[in-house]
């Protein structure tokens, strides 16, 4: 039987900022206020064209979520990582990466890291978009009170297709919430490791990537650990933002504008060691292009300008779903 739900979950305590000195990546913060006001998609989208030009990252304050209801996600998320184990791991709730699908849980130390004995220490649950497609996909019991209360985000979108001279709704057509798509929501937990474990897989807790889709949306808490690589080759940490969204560009609108919006390399590693005994709770939403979309780079007159868009021989597109 399932666990029976709380009509009142344990509230999720935000760490406190490191007082580390850390050498910490220049993230521009845009105030998303701005976006309903005479001239604010436009004095937005400059702001966003000179962050996505530097570093791939950016912040968003002032997104219409508030406080409390971040808070509420992040309750939801550590009260299904505090259910016991054999709750959490039931097969036909498990993400099943060997077929292709990225929805549901994957547990923590299921693989060792870097060629070591050393045990990941990530656990991850991702939940899909509430659409008649998804019917089938695994969404754990526990969950099901809080349905209403995940949410989807899409807005800016709008603000990339104003750099790149395109109709407003170039991207966002491209991302409706009823199309099926790989969209989905992730509440993720790192474990502490200890520092022998640490040391000998380099400190590494996520690898360096690149984030397939389209964008990352990551609700931002306090424990350092994420790190971006500068364009010069340096790692450095994005600071955290009060009441703030991290953003950054994905694999697909990298390829959908020849590179111009930069898909940046990123990594997570072993905070501090003011937090380095903490666990590490993060919200995620990762935005994906519709499954059947095809995804061609834009006819876009600033890419054309600047010389960036390339004659490619006549082929079929890939589509949403293929990238």
């Amino acid at each position: 039987m399932p666990v029976a739900v709380p009509t009142q979950l344990p509230q999720w305590t935000r760490p406190q900022k490191t007082k580390v000195d850390l050498p910490w990546a220049d993230i521009k913060t845009l105030d998303f206020a701005k976006y309903d006001q005479p001239g604010g998609e436009e004095a937005l989208a400059r702001e966003l064209d000179e962050a996505i030009r530097d570093t791939g990252f950016f912040s968003l304050v002032n997104t219409g979520f508030e406080p409390d209801e971040v808070q509420r996600q992040y309750d939801i998320g550590q009260s299904f990582f505090d259910l016991p184990s054999e709750e959490k791991e039931k097969e036909q709730y498990a993400v099943d990466f060997s077929n292709g699908n990225y929805f549901g849980y994957k547990r923590p130390n299921e693989k060792t890291v870097r060629g070591t004995q050393v045990r990941d220490n990530v656990e991850t649950l991702n939940i899909p978009k509430f659409i008649k497609s998804n019917e089938r996909e695994p969404f754990h019991p526990h969950l099901e009170p809080f349905r209403d209360e995940i949410e989807a985000f899409s807005r800016v979108f709008r603000l990339f297709a104003i750099i790149l001279e395109l109709p407003e709704d170039y991207f966002s057509s491209r991302h409706e919430y009823e199309d099926p798509a790989e969209d989905h929501l992730r509440y993720m937990l790192y474990h502490p490791r200890s520092l022998a474990d640490d040391e000998s897989v380099e400190r590494t807790w996520a690898r360096a990537h690149t984030d397939f889709g389209s964008l990352t949306l990551l609700w931002s808490q306090n424990i350092a650990g994420l790190q971006v690589k500068t364009g010069s080759g340096e790692w450095r940490y994005v600071p955290p933002v009060d009441n703030g969204i991290i953003c950054n560009v994905g694999d697909t609108l990298s390829f959908w504008s020849e590179g111009y919006l930069k898909s940046t390399i990123h990594r997570v590693t072993r905070p501090p060691e003011d937090q380095a005994h903490l666990k590490r709770q993060g919200l995620f939403y990762f935005v994906r292009p519709g499954n059947k979309v095809d995804i061609t780079p834009a006819e876009s007159p600033l890419l054309k300008r600047l010389g960036l868009l390339k004659e490619r021989k006549s082929s079929k597109p890939v589509t949403g779903l293929e990238v």
